[in-house]
């Protein structure tokens, strides 16, 4: 079996170094780009599993970088900045970034995320999204992570989002709490403070608020979760 392909985006040599020693050492693959163009150039010359990049690079900065990064590519991303602001995470999550980490970090624990991350990209579970679900005259293509809305638009949803709506769809009419949908995104434990689920749901209802002729979905069930209350075709 290959080894998952870990690309590290980052322009400061010492952090290269350390990231590229620290995965090695857990038996992963690693390559390195400093920019934009260097990580286009890795990108075509292998299958990277999972981006690790830094927000401050030369030339377009990591966010301006994900945008099409996480629209056109089936893959996991971890910001790890030293940009701390709650107005980066936010941007950095809505964008459709896995997760997002400020400098300085623990080793151990961006091992262990990154590994929860990977284990989500498995064949196996690819395999098992490739269903497609209709509701409220939406159809939601799992094989290519595309939502089409009632009047044919095909819109190209993150990773992080398509499993929130996969979960809450499948839950129809029950509580889904914010630990268990951070649990089907990112394979991690809900956190303190956390916005990473909000966030997202409100992604979701942006592409449903669209369509003016659509019924709230999404509902939020305050201190607990959300609900899915739209109506499953068949």
């Amino acid at each position: 079996m290959q080894k998952p392909h870990i690309l590290i985006v980052e322009d400061e040599e010492v952090t290269r170094f350390n990231l590229r020693n620290l995965f090695e050492a857990e038996g992963y693959q690693v390559s390195e780009a400093i920019d934009g163009e260097s990580m286009d150039k890795q990108l075509q010359q292998f299958n990277i599993n999972l981006v690790i990049m830094d927000i401050n690079l030369p030339g377009k900065n990591g966010l301006l970088l994900a945008r099409d990064l996480t629209k056109n590519r089936d893959l996991g991303l971890i910001f790890l900045t030293g940009r701390d602001s709650d107005i980066d995470k936010i941007l950095g999550l809505e964008i459709g970034a896995d997760d997002y980490l400020t400098k300085p970090f623990n080793p151990r624990e961006l091992t262990i995320r990154s590994r929860n991350i990977l284990n989500r990209l498995s064949p196996s579970e690819i395999e098992s999204d490739s269903s497609i679900i209709k509701f409220n005259h939406w159809t939601l293509d799992g094989n290519s992570r595309h939502m089409t809305s009632p009047d044919g638009m095909v819109i190209a949803i993150p990773r992080g989002e398509y499993r929130a709506l996969r979960l809450l769809i499948s839950n129809v009419g029950k509580i889904v709490t914010r630990q268990q949908l951070i649990k089907e995104m990112t394979g991690r434990e809900l956190r303190s403070n956390d916005r990473t689920v909000d966030v997202t749901i409100r992604r979701l209802r942006k592409h449903f608020e669209s369509d003016m002729d659509s019924p709230e979905l999404i509902n939020t069930i305050h201190g607990e979760g959300y609900r899915f209350i739209g109506s499953i075709e068949t």
